[in-house]
């Protein structure tokens, strides 16, 4: 007994020690935590429950099978973070650089199929050289076994990956299937293929960060949700970012105590849209003052900014929040906005969140670039996933909803629950010189019969009454009153029951 309880304590402190001092140390002087440190960051203290310690690979190949170290480069286990239940994979850079061997996906897969069987959100925190090479297809096998788990998890389980240090080739398609990305500034990277394949066959010369860095996927390519400046600052936002979410698709989103009153008007709001309908405005402004607290979480903040998506709360529940903003692209929709606000809508329906969204839309970019891009189908995107939502939908229009941008942003006739407008609201198919323009082609070069004539229009068309008069609007709303119209409604809502025809699965315009 005493024999196999100091083997056990011997294993333990192995797999405790990770790839050693030397390893250890390399890893803090990155600016990099170590897998096990990470986890003492991200869980509640004493919470955190290891499996498969003990676990090592099956290799005898390249002089493998006398170099084994227990748990085989990753930590797996459950915990709770502020009270609430979830489990972990850790990859451990100082053990064979993290790489994915066999054993190493074994242990990641365990994991996914319990929190898919208990209703818990999976974390991965991801720093791996990639497969391990000494076990060939083996580790490419242990890969799709861990694609595969994604997959079932999808919109059964939150996913959540944060890129902590190398991300290449194969090992880049879990987090990509995963609900959101979040990555740490200057030692996390991501690509299929790295610099060196780059220039023998692009003849590029580019850098890792240039490549794959937080920068680029933050602002260029959209892959990542966010970045942050390191390990302590990433994980300490992911513990705040993880209780805005439910535990699984079988949950609502928490509930979180607030001392900000669901009825606070917000005077402010009443000149936050100026005058001049050219002029643009701060949309994130509007979004802070009507959540409880002004806290919102955004996401994507430096990649398509004509639209804003995020989480907040009203009174105490989480919403997702969609908004145009003006300030770029004076809140155009365009291709990459479009994809980022149907990925977003898509994840808030699958996990009982409601989604408020705010319209200030003059229409879809115009140019060649967008119609070759293929506008239509990414368009269609947010479309689709705007009419599949069941959740409960709330739309506030502040000042313009033109053509079939206004049908995108969660119109009436795309099952909008309750929609609102402000006063400034302006519902039309295009604006009114542009309309008159083309109505009274003839005239368009008397700029004062134009002029006369687009007022004629704004009169009859860009304002709020005419979609009320349909019932397409279902209240013209005081700007100081949103946070309070939107409370009383999402009480309303709360019971709402709404299913789509059976199906197997939709089949969304990708």
């Amino acid at each position: 007994m005493q024999d196999i309880l100091r083997k056990l304590e011997e294993k333990r402190a192995a797999a405790r020690a990770g790839g050693g001092e030397r390893r250890v140390k390399a890893q803090h002087e990155k600016g990099k935590l170590t897998a096990r440190e990470r986890l003492d960051v991200l869980f509640d203290p004493d919470s955190f429950e290891e499996y498969d310690m003990f676990v090592e690979h099956r290799s005898t190949d390249f002089g493998m099978a006398d170099n084994k170290i227990p748990g085989d480069g990753v930590v797996t286990g459950w915990g709770t973070i502020n009270g609430r239940r979830a489990f972990v994979f850790s990859q451990d850079f100082t053990v064979f650089g993290g790489s994915l061997s066999e054993a190493h996906a074994e242990k990641i897969c365990k994991i996914m199929d319990q929190a898919i069987k208990v209703g818990a959100p999976v974390i991965g925190l991801n720093d791996s050289g990639g497969a391990r090479i000494q076990e060939g297809v083996a580790s490419l096998a242990g890969y799709a076994e861990v694609f595969q788990r994604n997959v079932l998890a999808s919109g059964v389980v939150p996913q959540v990956s944060l890129i902590m240090g190398p991300c290449a080739g194969g090992a880049v398609y879990s987090p990509a299937m995963t609900d959101f990305i979040f990555m740490v500034k200057d030692t996390s990277y991501m690509f299929v293929t790295g610099p060196d394949v780059a220039r023998t066959v692009t003849h590029e010369e580019v850098t890792r960060e240039e490549l794959g860095g937080a920068t680029t996927h933050t602002t260029t390519s959209g892959v990542a949700d966010g970045a942050f400046e390191n390990d302590l600052e990433a994980l300490q936002e992911l513990r705040r970012f993880m209780d805005f979410l439910p535990a699984s698709n079988r949950e609502m989103p928490p509930v979180l105590p607030t001392s900000d009153a669901g009825d606070r008007v917000e005077p402010s709001l009443d000149i936050l849209v100026p005058a001049n309908p050219n002029k643009p405005y701060d949309m994130k402004d509007l979004v802070e003052k009507v959540v409880d607290e002004g806290d919102f979480f955004e996401l994507q903040p430096d990649y398509a900014k004509n639209i804003i998506i995020g989480f907040g709360r009203i009174e105490g529940s989480t919403v997702g929040i969609v908004a145009n903003q003006p300030m770029v692209l004076a809140g155009c929709l365009d291709i990459d906005s479009s994809r980022k606000g149907a990925r977003f809508v898509r994840f808030c329906d699958c996990f009982n969140i409601p989604i408020v969204t705010f319209v200030d839309v003059p229409g879809f970019l115009p140019g060649t670039a967008q119609e070759f891009g293929a506008i239509i189908k990414h368009g269609a995107k947010l479309l689709f996933a705007y009419g599949e939502a069941t959740v409960p939908k709330i739309t506030v229009i502040t000042r313009k909803a033109y053509g079939g941008a206004y049908d995108v942003m969660s119109s009436k006739h795309l099952r909008g629950d309750v929609n609102y407008a402000w006063p400034t609201a302006e519902i039309a198919v295009m604006g009114p010189k542009g309309a008159v323009e083309i109505i009274f082609r003839a005239d368009s070069d008397d700029e004062a019969k134009i002029a006369e004539r687009a007022e004629t229009y704004r009169e009859k068309f860009a304002n709020p009454l005419v979609a009320g008069h349909r019932g397409f609007i279902d209240d013209v709303i005081m700007p100081r009153d949103t946070r309070r119209r939107i409370a009383r409604s999402l009480a309303m809502l709360k019971d709402k029951k709404l299913e789509n025809p059976w199906k197997k699965h939709d089949n969304i315009p990708l």
